[in-house]
C-alpha cells in the first residue's frame, strides 16, 4: 500500500463511519478500485483506521462519558448482541467482506428504506435525550445493530433506524449510534488486529516501516475527517431528515449491481 492510497482510504473511513452510507461497503469499493482489496495489509489498515474514528466521538462527546454509570450500563446492554453473534459468525462476516455484489443489493435496500424512514416515524418521537433511554430500548438498538454486520447495511444506518423505531428522535438516535459505535468498533478492531497478528507471528512476519507509516497518518487522517463528517452531518439530519442518504445508496447500489451483471472487474486501477 501506498502513502496516497492510505490517505485516501482513511477519508473514506472518515467521512462514511458515522453516515448512515455504509463503510465497510465504501472501503470494499475504493481498495478494489485502487487495485488492493486482496492485500492482507489493506484488510488489516481498514480495521485499525477505525480508531482513528471511534476517538473522534470520544473527544467530541466528552462530557457524555464523564455523566453517570447509568449510560455505560447502557452501551453494554446495546454492545452485547453484537458480540456474541459478531463471534459466532465471524468466518461468514469474513466471507461476506469481499461480495461486492452482496455491498451494492444492501446499500440499495437500505436506500430505500432510509428514503421513507422520516415518514414512517413521522411525529412519533417523543425521547429527545440519551438519558431518557430505557435499557429495553438500548437492547432491541443492540439487536439492529446485529444486522450491520452484512457489508454494505451500515452500521450507523442500522442502530439509527432501530432507534427511531424506538420512538428516539432523530438526533437522539444519532448520537446513540455515536456512542455505541465506540466499544462496537474498538471490541471488533482489536480482534480483528489480535488475528492478524497471530497470522503474521505464525508466518514469522510483522508490519514494516512503511506499513506502520500508512497505520499511523491513517488514524490520524480518519480522526480529523471523522470529526468534520459527525458535526455537519448531526446539523444536516435536523434539518433535512434521512432522504438525501437514501437516494445516494440507492444510486451507487445500482450502479455497483449494474457493473457486476455486465462483469466489469471493479480492480480496474
Amino acid at each position: 500500500m501506498k502513502l496516497f492510497e492510505a490517505i485516501i482510504l482513511a477519508i473514506v473511513e472518515g467521512i462514511t463511519e458515522f453516515l448512515p452510507v455504509s463503510s465497510t461497503g465504501h472501503m470494499i469499493i475504493a481498495s478494489s478500485l485502487m487495485g488492493i482489496a486482496e492485500d492482507p495489509f489493506t484488510k488489516a489498515f481498514t480495521v485499525a483506521i477505525q480508531l482513528g474514528a471511534i476517538f473522534s466521538v470520544v473527544v467530541l462527546y466528552y462530557k457524555k462519558f464523564f455523566q453517570s454509570m447509568s449510560f455505560y450500563y447502557k452501551l453494554f446492554a446495546a454492545f452485547i448482541p453484537a458480540a456474541i453473534l459478531g463471534k459466532l459468525l465471524d468466518d461468514f462476516i469474513d466471507s461476506l467482506l469481499g461480495n461486492v455484489l452482496v455491498v451494492g443489493i444492501t446499500l440499495f435496500a437500505g436506500g430505500v428504506i432510509l428514503i421513507f424512514i422520516d415518514m414512517l416515524f413521522n411525529n412519533n418521537q417523543n425521547i429527545d435525550s440519551v438519558e431518557d433511554i430505557s435499557y429495553s430500548n438500548a437492547v432491541k438498538i443492540g439487536l439492529f445493530q446485529c444486522v450491520a454486520m452484512i457489508p454494505g447495511v451500515s452500521r450507523s444506518a442500522a442502530t439509527i433506524i432501530g432507534g427511531m423505531a424506538q420512538k428516539l428522535s432523530r438526533k437522539t438516535a444519532a448520537e446513540f449510534s455515536f456512542f455505541l459505535a465506540v466499544p462496537t468498533m474498538f471490541a471488533a478492531t482489536a480482534y480483528k488486529l489480535y488475528k492478524f497478528y497471530k497470522t503474521m507471528e505464525v508466518a514469522g512476519t510483522g508490519f514494516n516501516k512503511n506499513e506502520l507509516i500508512c497505520l499511523g497518518v491513517g488514524n490520524i487522517v480518519a480522526f480529523l475527517v471523522a470529526l468534520l463528517a459527525i458535526k455537519s452531518f448531526i446539523t444536516f439530519l435536523t434539518n433535512h431528515g434521512f432522504r438525501l442518504f437514501g437516494y445516494y445508496r440507492v444510486v451507487v447500489g445500482i450502479v455497483i449491481i449494474i457493473l457486476y451483471i455486465a462483469g466489469v472487474d471493479l480492480k480496474i486501477l
